[in-house]
């Protein structure tokens, strides 16, 4: 299986940044760690290997990238509105830096974003922002109502990255039609505490008509076990 190490500096975040890609080609993959995880965190937890079938034949492309976490949604010490313009700043490390560079090492053009626990919203909140760019998106496990981390406080950079907020509020009707196109998957265990939002945002996206997939696992279901279940199941469509 191919695998290469990826370094340099992000002028959207002012700081070194690392990635790892594996396979050599077919449809590129976003894939987006845990919270303040790090980008070899699929190949230690063994996500690649589970992948490496599908890699090793070229139907898809894994670029694992780095998390800023810690800087943003996780940096209790500041106030929300700081925490939210880091995220920004990551999102537009992955729009013009992440995606361009995916697309100069392969020009297969659809483009998937994967992640579980708050890699899935992460995941989520770039493909909903981002709907011309994004063929799928599979969020395992995730959280989609990101206000436990603004303590009632709100700003554009907070509205515009909260997916159950601003796609309720979505009328271009461009973007919903990008949204209408993309394979959306959303699988998380019945017991965790996140379900409620995974239902929330369900509900969202049907009421603008946006069909999409919700699979709700029996238990708990949130670790990498049940994980490797749901992306074997799911990276290649609504199984």
């Amino acid at each position: 299986m191919n695998r290469e190490y990826h370094r340099w500096y992000s002028r959207s975040l002012d700081r070194d940044m690392e990635l790892l890609v594996f396979g050599h080609t077919g449809a590129r993959v976003l894939v987006f760690p845990t919270s303040m995880g790090r980008f070899f965190q699929w190949e230690d937890t063994g996500m690649v290997e589970t992948l490496g079938e599908r890699l090793g034949r070229g139907s898809i492309q894994l670029y694992c990238v780095d998390s800023v976490d810690s800087e943003s949604w996780y940096a209790r010490q500041k106030h929300p509105s700081a925490r939210a313009l880091r995220h920004s700043q990551y999102d537009s490390y992955i729009l013009n830096e992440v995606v361009p560079f995916s697309r100069q090492r392969n020009t297969n053009p659809f483009l998937m974003a994967t992640g579980a626990s708050f890699g899935a919203y992460h995941a989520v909140d770039f493909a909903f922002r981002y709907p011309h760019l994004v063929d799928r998106v599979i969020g395992l496990s995730g959280l989609y109502n990101i206000t436990r981390f603004t303590e009632g406080f709100s700003d554009d950079n907070i509205y515009f990255n909260n997916p159950c907020a601003f796609i309720a509020n979505e009328h271009d009707e461009a973007r919903i039609a990008a949204l209408r196109r993309m394979d959306i998957i959303m699988a998380i265990g019945r017991d965790d505490p996140s379900c409620g939002s995974n239902e929330e945002m369900s509900s969202v996206l049907w009421e603008k008509e946006i069909w999409h997939a919700l699979r709700i696992w029996d238990g708990w279901a949130h670790d990498w076990p049940f994980w490797k279940q749901m992306i074997d199941t799911y990276i290649d469509g609504h199984d």
